[in-house]
């Protein structure tokens, strides 16, 4: 299963790339599909590339979502 997620860009690099923020984690990855990409955008990132600029309240709520099957799942674990 592959699963795609938002972050958002907290600094644009050279040669199509930014650097993108999840949660405290910094990856860059590829923006050379999202038209003028810009500092404070959420996208959609999978596998290194961003997909699809989405909007931030849209990105919360996807991130609290994911972070709350993070917290079921480590509890049913133990």
């Amino acid at each position: 299963m592959c699963l795609a997620i938002p972050a958002e860009i907290t600094e644009l690099l050279p040669e199509q790339m930014a650097r993108v923020s999840l949660d405290g984690v910094s990856k860059a990855v590829s923006v050379a599909l999202i038209e003028d990409p810009q500092v404070g955008d959420y996208v959609v990132v999978h596998v290194g590339f961003a997909l699809a600029r989405i909007d931030p309240e849209e990105a919360r709520r996807t991130l609290d979502l994911l972070a709350e099957l993070g917290s079921d799942s480590q509890g049913a674990a133990a």
